[in-house]
């Protein structure tokens, strides 16, 4: 089929919005062509710095086609018909009536495709959904950056548009600086590709990747090295360059005092550079190139050289660009250092906690004091959940936030955690009044530790922390945050979470579980609950103060709107658990009908959660369980149904056994008495799968209840005997799962 080549050519396109680019370009245009009657294939669509390009294969024209179009009935009043006929362009003997209705077959015939894309064309580029766009010139058009020029073929040929001024053709540019001078004409997609190789354009993004992969490490090799990979940055640089050509340069190892993140760290987001390290094993380098490029690693040590990657080839090997690129790193590296040395001087730490009372957590949730004292009230009653010391977890947490007034977070905000594991581990002394540690240097490295970790999970990918101390402040954390957003009615609505609420409760699921926390959730939010309850309380006593003349101070105002929404918070905080708990189990191949069966019991101790829907899974894989669910459907169906022909008439009460004459129907009423003296212990002991198995035992005699008993007998006492024994297998059925929630 003939070849369609459209490139979008600009000013720099910034690199974060390439790739989503790339795919609105495939999806907006292919949407465009299939509203037209094309089915394009081998769509490939490429983004760089200054282009944005799509490749496909196109029919030459579209099929005539053959269209329907339901019109006003035969009745209706003149006016329709003559509106109608005026859509379809027919007359009203060209009409068919059909069960007295007019129907209008149209005929259209197929258009040349040419026609087609530079329409869909011009609608793609005025309606991109660029994140940020702007106009230039005296034009309306917007674009990330401005148009320069469209080249756009079909077949060979120019397919002729213009859009804003842009008139369309088949000319593109080269290389900003290496390629040869002026624009060039192109006549098809391989000779595209071609001339733009010669002219220093590397059109494909992975291609460029490997380049800088492939050079970044033989040059760090050559000089006894190891590149440290980071995925992010390299999928960056990538897009800032159309030929990348990696230079490695120095810099003054007198900067390898400084905490290896600050300067990992220095060199990806102000400068672009990759670090390089003097050795590097499997494990480290994984750490290295993990997603949070703030890993701790110690294996990593760093060596005092940098990866750059120029857009430019230049003539002396790049040693005057390393040069320059060693200057600036130098520059932003002293910076650090003045923030590393500021923030390790005497007493800077308990300045900081002074500090974070002037810092605003939220409007509405009060100062990051405030915010840290609640961390470490609920520290300390998690601390016993997880076999952590409560005196311990309570420190902890007082010194978790600290880091943030540190000049080095202020500077890389991404740091906080990192950078106060560093500084509570210089503490000589713990900086904290209350409570008091007996011996501090025994106790400093977890506090450390736990002060990095408390933010982990951060991630579906990132682990959770597992040392107890660190779990009970990490959960803390996390529940603060929720609870607190929950109770201003801050909740995540569609795809806006802006306090990334989803991934604060996936965290505290995360960590309930990897780590086997045995906790009731409610028991954990309630005292939350309790603790805004009570500011509430105070803050509307201090409203009411008599000639209180001023107005309500922020904390006032703050817990006096939570408490509006403390009621409402237990039960929607646990209902957004159980939509999480769903997400999860989904991504790790479980249903999420199984979740809501088990949730519906109303247990929250998320573990026992997690047993009981694997054991549901597996007892429902079996032909027992599969069975034994139709026959509780079936049950629930005549309950039902039963109920809705005598409201009011209830089927709790107990069995009458001598109102059993049928042989099955006594039989059912054993087993359920077998089954009912089996599953209560088992389920006390959390033995899921003996409870499942003893439900089992029911399938033969539910079936043979079904098949053999006339429920609705013509004997009223004996009909409600049978439905209060259905009600029982219900009941009992119901105490493992609900069953009715159960799809399929």
């Amino acid at each position: 089929m003939p070849e369609l080549l459209l490139e979008l050519f600009s000013e720099e396109i910034p690199a974060r919005m390439q790739g989503g680019a790339a795919r609105d370009l495939a999806r907006l245009f292919g949407e465009r062509l299939s509203a037209a009657g094309l089915a394009a294939e081998g769509v490939r669509t490429f983004a760089g710095p200054r282009r944005l390009t799509l490749v496909c294969e196109l029919p030459s024209r579209t099929a005539n086609r053959s269209e329907e179009l339901k019109g006003p009935k035969c009745s209706a009043p003149p006016q329709a018909l003559e509106g109608f006929l005026r859509k379809t362009g027919l007359s009203r003997e060209q009409l068919v009536e059909r069960d007295g209705v007019l129907f209008a077959v149209v005929e259209r015939p197929g258009r040349a495709t040419a026609s087609i894309v530079a329409e869909a064309v011009e609608a793609v580029v005025r309606g991109f959904p660029w994140p940020k766009s702007m106009r230039w010139g005296t034009g309306t058009l917007r674009w990330v950056r401005p148009l320069k020029r469209i080249t756009c073929l079909f077949d060979g040929a120019v397919v002729p548009f213009e859009i804003d001024g842009i008139v369309a053709g088949d000319v593109t540019e080269g290389h900003r600086f290496m390629g040869k001078p002026g624009a060039f004409s192109v006549s098809g997609v391989e000779n595209y590709r071609r001339k733009l190789s010669e002219r220093f354009v590397v059109l494909e993004v992975e291609e460029r990747k490997a380049r800088i992969l492939e050079r970044g490490r033989a040059l760090c090799a050559e000089a006894g090295l190891a590149l440290v990979e980071d995925d992010g940055l390299l999928e960056e640089v990538a897009g800032l360059s159309e030929w990348p050509v990696p230079i490695l340069g120095s810099m003054d190892p007198a900067f390898l005092d400084l905490p290896a993140e600050v300067i990992r760290t220095s060199m990806r987001n102000h400068q672009k550079y990759f670090a390089v390290a003097t050795n590097l094993d499997d494990q480290s380098r994984s750490a290295a190139n993990s997603s949070d490029h703030t890993s701790p690693s110690t294996a990593i040590k760093l060596a005092p050289r940098f990866l750059a990657v120029a857009n430019i080839e230049a003539s002396d090997g790049g040693a005057a660009v390393a040069a320059g690129n060693a200057r600036v790193l130098s520059a932003r590296l002293n910076d650090a250092r003045f923030f590393w040395d500021e923030d390790r001087r005497d007493g800077a730490f308990a300045e900081w906690l002074r500090k974070l009372e002037g810092v605003t957590f939220h409007a509405k949730l009060g100062t990051m004091a405030e915010r840290v004292e609640r961390i470490a009230a609920l520290a300390r009653e998690i601390a016993p959940l997880v076999g952590a010391d409560t005196d311990l977890a309570e420190t902890a947490a007082r010194l978790c936030k600290a880091d943030l007034a540190s000049g080095i977070v202020g500077e890389f905000p991404e740091l906080q955690g990192v950078m106060g594991r560093y500084y509570v581990r210089g503490l000589a002394a713990s900086p904290l009044p209350a409570p008091a540690v007996a011996d501090w240097s025994a106790v400093r490295d977890q506090v450390a530790d736990a002060v990095r970790d408390h933010y982990r999970p951060q991630g579906p990918n990132d682990a959770v922390p597992t040392a107890p101390l660190t779990v009970a402040v990490a959960l803390a954390d996390k529940l603060d945050t929720l609870v607190g957003f929950f109770a201003i009615d801050e909740k995540p609505t569609g795809s806006k979470d802006p306090y990334a609420l989803r991934r604060a409760a996936l965290g505290v699921i995360r960590t309930f579980l990897e780590n086997g926390v045995r906790a009731h959730l409610s028991a954990v939010i309630q005292p939350r609950i309790n603790y805004l309850a009570e500011r509430a309380a105070e803050a509307k006593a201090r409203q009411e103060e008599p000639h209180r003349h001023v107005t309500p101070d922020r904390i006032d105002g703050l817990y006096i709107l939570a408490s509006l929404q403390l009621a409402m918070v237990p039960d929607e905080l646990l209902d957004f658990f159980a939509d999480r708990m769903k997400v999860l189990l989904r991504d790790q191949g479980q249903r999420h009908d199984l979740v809501d069966a088990v949730f519906a019991l109303g247990d929250d101790d998320l573990v026992r959660i997690v047993a009981g829907v694997e054991a549901l899974e597996a007892f429902l894989a079996t032909e027992d369980g599969a069975n034994l669910l139709g026959g509780y459907r079936r049950a629930a169906n005549i309950l039902k149904a039963e109920a809705k022909k005598h409201p009011g008439e209830a089927y709790d009460g107990a069995v009458e056994a001598g109102g059993m004459s049928a042989a099955e129907e006594r039989a059912l009423a054993e087993a359920l008495e077998r089954a009912e003296a089996e599953v209560a212990p088992r389920l006390a002991d959390e033995d899921f799968a003996g409870a499942m198995t003893a439900l089992a035992r029911l399938r033969g005699p539910v079936d043979a209840f079904f098949e053999r008993v006339l429920v609705n007998d013509p004997d009223p006492a004996v009909r409600l005997n049978r439905l209060r024994l259905l009600n029982r297998v219900q009941g009992e059925m119901g105490r493992v799962a609900d069953f009715s929630a159960i799809v399929g």
